[in-house]
């Protein structure tokens, strides 16, 4: 008993001092911080809160006459402890036995708390966001390739695209898509791996960079040259009539910002092509 107690001292201790140096550093945060000082509170009733759930729940483990060592091994280790010479229940490890419901309800009052405090920032007008936050985590979500195509789309403008479908006098009346969304983004943009610029393109699509239009570039001539590509010549000869329809690949609103604020270098960001802005979704479409 008395080196059960001797670990569960020293390492209570440790959580203790741990506990104690991180709500020393939110103490310090809050003299210039605002944030910090709501932050600081929920720290310490969240601990305080607990330590008492975990001192009652050991408690009552041991007045229903459960060992003290038992009550001590399920309890105690919630704290970052471990009592030595004792086994661990083998539901221990089960991050909902415990837990569950406390951070449950820790979590929705978290976000609450931080939508609170977006909500407070949007009324601050003298507060500067020149960035938009999801930008980091778009970064991280990109392959080394879509970066490149990005910039092709920010420097070089709307991309070209055709749809190959059936043609003549049946496809007047039932048309059949053959090749969808063939281009030469991969080639412009000099991406390493040619045969995934449809996977990059639905990538882009889903972070809301890219979007696809049914409308056609100004110039034809880039068409012309598309069209002499051998994926697209490939998918025309593959029926006896095609048809091929024009398309052409932008970058969003959103998209724009995003090369210019992550992609682009200040003075480069300047005179863009103008890429079309995507229609306003049909409730019905959904």
């Amino acid at each position: 008993m008395a080196r059960i107690a001797a670990g569960a001292w020293w390492r209570s201790t440790v959580w203790t001092v741990g506990a104690t140096r991180r709500t020393g550093r939110l103490v310090l945060r809050s003299v210039t911080d605002p944030d910090a000082s709501s932050q600081l509170v929920e720290e310490v009733a969240r601990d305080v809160a607990e330590a008492a759930r975990v001192i009652s729940n050991v408690a009552r483990r041991v007045q229903d006459g459960t060992p003290i060592t038992a009550a001590l091994a399920e309890g105690v280790p919630i704290l970052g402890v471990t009592v030595p010479g004792t086994v661990l229940p083998d539901d221990h490890h089960d991050p909902h036995r415990y837990n569950h419901h406390h951070h449950e309800s820790h979590d929705d009052e978290d976000l609450r708390a931080r939508g609170a405090r977006l909500l407070e920032r949007s009324r601050d007008v003298w507060a500067e966001d020149d960035t938009h936050p999801a930008f980091g985590r778009i970064l991280d979500d990109l392959a080394p390739d879509e970066a490149r195509i990005l910039l092709l789309l920010a420097k070089g403008g709307p991309q070209p695209s055709v749809d190959v479908r059936t043609g003549g006098p049946v496809g007047m009346v039932s048309s059949q898509l053959i090749a969808p969304g063939l281009n030469m983004l991969g080639a412009r943009s000099g991406v390493r791996y040619l045969d995934r610029v449809p996977a990059y393109l639905n990538n882009l699509d889903r972070l809301g960079l890219v979007w696809l239009s049914h409308e056609s570039v100004t110039d034809p001539m880039e068409y012309q040259v598309l069209e002499a590509q051998p994926d697209v010549l490939t998918a025309m000869h593959s029926v006896r009539f095609a048809k091929v329809l024009r398309r052409s690949i932008h970058l969003t609103p959103f998209g724009e910002d995003f090369c210019r604020t992550c992609l682009l270098e200040p003075e480069d960001a300047e005179d863009l092509p103008a890429h079309q802005v995507p229609p306003e979704r049909d409730p019905d479409d959904s």
